[in-house]
């Protein structure tokens, strides 16, 4: 007995599947034509989104640099505001449903202090029958944003006195001041510390690297024995070195552009390096001489022909660069020889961690390390996206 639905088979056969065949076609030959003549930067772009991991990273790098941007409106407090009465407070829980079960809003409760009577240390306890609702865009402490415009607004807090509760997404430090606002100001210095100090090495590296490369000679001799007596130094004592020769009663702003400018001179080498190595290999290729008989100035041959063919690689560089200039900043802080009070940076704050009693009684302190941890995270798996992304024609 013949089957009375049509086999797959049958159907082809009769052509039902034709008409989306050859969409199908079309469709892969749009494709096709797409990457064809989709430039360098589309196919960068396109094989960058492939990368999960990396456009998450970027998504928390954005998120990280609108914090260092805006500061002072994601802090609810200001970073010298001190709560007296919640010295080395613990990290404020958030809930969601109250004692007797209903559902709100997110709130804190209320918390009381008391003081064990052995220790003397101060125990802090939620009142579970005064709760506060924790809002966004509140009025809080005055501030000027960049130093420019007078404002209240914060991106959350509590409408609460400020002796009668605060809250503190990640505890309170020695002194009662807001860990969480004052790791959110500290974003802005160890952030943009990074960005300055490889701008100035990008400057640096491309300039002296590509005369070395594209001259050699004397240039190049002298270029690389330069480099190659800073690279010959231990680099750990140099930079400690360098940061200790700056005076300690330097005011912050010019004391944040010595550091740069320090890391800044021992961080070019290594881009120099491989840019020398790339105009060594590129400067006989054929575009270039091509440019040259055609009557192209140097710089133009250099900038317009040279540089764009492996810039790509130079920005997936200085991506990994970039934390390892956070790390150095955080540890010149940390041991005294950077930034220093009142200045806020992440190496700054976890100062704080070199007090044994702050560290015993409030782990918390140490919050602004989970900060640089996640950044280097977040920066390298970014460097690798990109890096990745950089030789688009890869399979």
């Amino acid at each position: 007995m013949q089957s009375v639905e049509k086999t797959w088979y049958d159907r082809v056969e009769q052509g039902e599947f034709a008409e989306s065949d050859e969409l199908l076609d079309e469709d892969m030959a749009t494709s096709e034509e797409k990457l064809a003549v989709a430039s360098q930067w589309q196919l960068m772009w396109w094989r960058f989104l492939k990368h999960r991991m990396a456009v998450i990273s970027a998504v928390i790098v954005l998120l990280l640099y609108f914090i260092a941007a805006f500061s002072e409106f994601v802090a609810p407090y200001d970073p010298e505001e001190s709560f007296v009465q919640y010295k080395l407070a613990s990290p404020s829980p958030i809930h969601m449903r109250d004692a007797q079960g209903n559902f709100h809003a997110p709130f804190v409760y209320k918390i009381v202090r008391t003081r064990d009577p052995k220790t003397l240390r101060s125990i802090y306890t939620e009142d579970k029958s005064v709760l506060y609702p924790i809002r966004f865009f509140v009025q809080g402490s005055a501030y000027k944003m960049w130093g420019l415009w007078p404002m209240r607004l914060h991106l959350f807090g509590v409408d609460a006195p400020q002796a009668e509760q605060g809250v503190f997404l990640w505890g309170a430090d020695r002194l009662g001041r807001d860990v969480f606002s004052r790791t959110s100001y500290g974003a802005r210095i160890s952030l943009t510390i990074g960005l300055v100090s490889v701008v100035v090495s990008l400057v640096l590296g491309i300039l002296l690297g590509g005369l070395s490369g594209f001259y050699g000679g004397m240039v190049d001799n002298v270029i690389q024995r330069v480099i190659e007596f800073i690279r010959s130094i231990p680099e750990i004592p140099l930079i400690m070195g360098l940061g200790a020769a700056l005076p300690a009663d330097l005011p912050v702003l010019q004391l944040y552009f010595g550091i740069t400018l320090v890391l800044s001179l021992i961080g070019w080498t290594g881009l120099a390096r491989v840019v020398r190595g790339r105009f060594l290999s590129l400067r006989e290729e054929d575009f270039v001489m091509a440019a040259r008989l055609a009557g192209a100035s140097e710089m133009r041959v250099i900038f317009r022909h040279m540089l764009p063919s492996f810039f790509s690689h130079i920005i997936a560089s200085l991506t990994l660069a970039i934390p390892a200039i956070i790390l150095a900043e955080t540890g010149l802080s940390f041991i005294g020889l950077g930034l220093r009070a009142p200045a806020i940076s992440w190496g700054v704050l976890l100062q704080e961690a070199q007090n044994v009693r702050s560290m015993a009684l409030a782990p918390w302190v140490l919050t602004p390390g989970i900060a640089v941890i996640i950044t280097v995270l977040a920066f390298n798996f970014l460097g690798d996206g990109i890096r990745d992304a950089a030789d688009p024609y890869a399979k």
